[in-house]
This record gives C-alpha cells, structure tokens and sequence, in this order.
C-alpha cells in the first residue's frame, strides 16, 4: 500500500482481483464440463453403435446356421408336400388313413418348426402376380382362370429366412394372351411383368428360367 492509497481502496483492489480469478476459474470450470459432456456423449454413442453391432453380427451369424440347417431340411418337406398331396384320402382302410394323417401331421409339424425359426414358406396362390423376388418362373402356358403373368401352379415351394430369399418358388405362369379375369385389358398392361411383351404366337407354353 502507498502513502496515496487508502485502507479501503487497498481491499477493494483486492477485491477486484480475487473476483477476476474466480471468474476465469469458473470459465475454465465451464469448458471443461462442456469437454467433459462431448466426450462422454461420444463415448456413449460408441456404446451404442458397439452394441447394435454386436446385436447385427449375432443375428446374422444365427440366421446363417438357420439357413444351413433350413436348406438341408428343404427336401424332406418337398418330400412331405408330395406325399400329402398325392395320397389316397378316400381309402377305407383305417391303417393307410392312420398313415396320412401321421405324414401330415410330420408335414404341418415341420413347417411349424420352420416359422418359429424364421424360415417361411413361399406358396403362392393360383392367380397371384409373379414377383420375380419370390418366384422363379420355370414354365408358361396359356390359361382362361388366369391373367397373363400370374401364377398357374406352384412346381416346388420356396422359403425365406427372416426376409431373405433361401429358395424361390418354382412357378408355371400364365402366358401373354390368358384370358383369364384382371388381365392387360382390365388392370393396364402394367398390372404383370408379361403383359405385352412379345407376340400373341409365344402363349404356347415355351419354358424359359427367370431367377429371383
């Protein structure tokens, strides 16, 4: 203190610079909490994008070993399908009735254990549209139950495993020049994905193989 300055005014210089210490502590405090905040939001954002990871990386690697063990499995149910469809229901013997109603159930009991797995069947109804994502079109033929591109009959079912394609369904299509309902003329030609393509000479049941 000089011989100019007061008692008074010595402390509020003091005062003064205490008060500007603490204000450029409590500024560094802020930054450093902001700093602090970034990081750990960050930090947790790589938790998160860790764990999603970790979640998409199981799944897959659980719908692989569902899809292996799935495929494998595919020809007993073809095997099952066509045992069902083709046996003798109006028999009167009670053995072979007990029998296909064993084989069905084995049937119904196999799919059901697909579905909850995941694995779906792809049966396509008489009249649906082809859907070159779900169906591969082994055959045409001309129909009067059905427009040109959709389904005539289903040769072989197929699956899918939780959205994706395991096998397509192997489809007989109706020809351009079907006259059955919803065709071209009643839907627009954009209604399938034959309509007017091609001559009204190619509905004479030509094969042709159009994978999903």
């Amino acid at each position: 203190m000089t011989d100019e300055q007061t008692p008074a005014e010595d402390v509020a210089f003091e005062a003064s610079q205490d008060f500007g210490d603490a204000s450029q502590e409590i500024e560094a405090l802020k930054l450093e909490v902001a700093a602090l905040k970034e990081q750990a939001l960050r930090y947790a954002a790589e938790a998160e994008n860790t764990k999603r990871r970790a979640e998409r990386e199981m799944n897959d690697a659980r719908a692989y070993a569902i899809q292996k063990f799935g495929r494998d499995l595919l020809g007993v149910a073809d095997n099952l399908s066509r045992a069902t469809a083709h046996s003798p229901r109006e028999s009167a013997d009670p053995a072979v009735k007990n029998f296909i109603i064993g084989v069905e159930m084995t049937e119904k009991e196999l799919i059901g254990a697909f579905e909850r797995n995941g694995l779906k069947k792809i049966d396509p109804a008489k009249g649906e549209k082809f859907d070159p994502h779900l169906h591969q079109a082994v055959t045409e033929q001309p129909s009067t139950e059905v427009a040109a591109g959709g389904v005539v009959a289903v040769l072989q079912a197929g699956y899918e495993l939780m959205g994706r394609l395991v096998r397509p369904a192997m489809v007989a299509v109706a020809a351009k020049g079907s006259t059955g309902p919803g065709g071209p003329e009643q839907a627009g030609a954009s209604a399938n994905p034959y309509a007017g393509a091609g001559s009204d000479n190619d509905s004479s049941g030509g094969s042709f193989d159009t994978k999903a």
